[in-house]
């Protein structure tokens, strides 16, 4: 567990970033071309990119209401378009932008569920691209809520908004082919992985259902994604334990471990990205690769504690290797911290709602705290700065 000096240090790193950050105005991000800035010049150069992930998308009971609510008495069905439109500032700017869809979805009409056994309404795929992602992790302690028919409406319902999954799949066949995604010149994959199913089994004769974490396994796809053609491999994890803000054992050994697995000079393993914790953890740059290991909650309803309705988006920007090399390297790592406000549910991009009202000290005090959890393992000695 960090200790107070620490964390203390962490918050003033974080909250001198963030004036930082409003003195200086927005990053410059992606060029309008689709290239990054400060990318290299030429025809014949492949172009770096920007990769934002974001965490849990959990759908409790109030935000079914809500996403009823907000399709109006005249409408059928639900509308998550405005929840969730909070998250286009960050995504509208990337090359490639990950959700990570924790539970699974219900047929057309419902019934629909939240805690604990969650069906969600299907037009949340809908929304989620409308916001600017390009594909969502789909492995987590839910993936098996509603059996095997959840699995394949889920998966159905992402196809059919033009969103790409990885971490469950409905044969064995769509599970062996990796989750390929382009960004700027490179091709990037994308593996999940969850640590458990909250004890309901696994079919035996369906394993492809979910993908449960096990180090070799993880190693072992990733290799096969880089002979598939990946340029660079993006592990999602669903790990850790809930409400604790400090990556616990399991989580620091597994990071350990899959990120010192190298072929040659080159990790097998590009970036980690965490959820299921519900609060924000620490991002670290372990043996020269970035983990993230919990981004917190993305889209949750009102909970006890305040602190799962807090979230970040992680923001890399990957450069193409250099002359000889094969490595595509990160040149800028971003945290975007991020609210849940309530009534009505609405996703807040917590720097600009403090830039334009800085007086509101549920925001302020938010700000800080996942700031605090980003910087806690030294992030910033390795430039780690808040974006927008």
């Amino acid at each position: 567990m960090a200790s107070r000096t620490s964390r203390s240090a962490a918050l003033l790193a974080a909250v001198s970033l963030l004036a930082a950050v409003a003195a200086c105005g927005t990053d410059p991000g992606p060029s309008a071309d689709g290239g990054t800035a400060g990318s290299a010049a030429g025809a014949e150069a492949p172009e770096g990119f920007t990769l934002v992930a974001t965490g849990d998308i959990l759908v409790h009971d109030s935000v079914i209401r809500q996403a009823r609510s907000d399709a109006g008495a005249e409408a059928e069905g639900h509308d998550f378009g405005r929840m969730l439109a909070g998250a286009a500032p960050v995504t509208e700017g990337a090359d490639l932008a990950i959700c990570h869809m924790e539970t699974v979805y219900g047929p057309d009409g419902g019934p629909f569920s939240g805690y604990p056994m969650f069906v969600t309404p299907p037009e949340i795929a809908g929304a989620i691209k409308d916001a600017g992602y390009h594909s969502c992790s789909t492995a987590s302690n839910h993936t098996l809520d509603a059996g095997p028919e959840g699995v394949t409406r889920t998966l159905e319902a992402l196809d059919a908004a033009g969103l790409r999954h990885a971490g469950a799949a409905r044969s064995a066949e769509e599970h062996a082919e990796p989750t390929l995604l382009e960004a700027g010149g490179a091709t990037v994959a994308q593996l999940a992985y969850t640590y458990d199913t909250n004890g309901i089994p696994v079919p035996a004769d369906q394993p492809w259902l979910v993908n449960l974490i096990d180090p070799q396994r993880i190693i072992a796809d990733a290799r096969a994604a880089r002979a598939a053609g990946a340029d660079v491999v993006v592990v999602s994890m669903h790990w850790g334990t809930e409400w604790q803000e400090e990556p616990d054992q399991s989580q620091l050994d597994l990071a350990e471990t899959l990120t010192s697995s190298r072929d040659g000079d080159r990790p097998d393993i590009d970036l980690i990205i965490g959820t299921h914790a519900h609060v924000p953890q620490a991002y670290e740059k372990l043996n020269d690769v970035w983990v993230v290991y919990g981004m917190g909650d993305q889209l949750a309803g009102r909970m006890n504690d305040p602190r799962g309705q807090m979230g970040s988006a992680a923001r890399f920007t990957f450069d193409p290797p250099a002359e000889g090399e094969e490595r595509w390297t990160v040149s800028g790592a971003e945290v975007v911290p991020h609210l849940v406000d309530n009534d009505p549910l609405a996703l807040v991009n917590l720097p600009r709602a403090v830039a334009e009202d800085p007086g509101r000290r549920e925001y302020q005090e938010a700000l800080e705290l996942i700031s605090a959890a980003a910087f806690s393992r030294g992030a910033a000695d390795d430039g780690l700065t808040i974006g927008e």
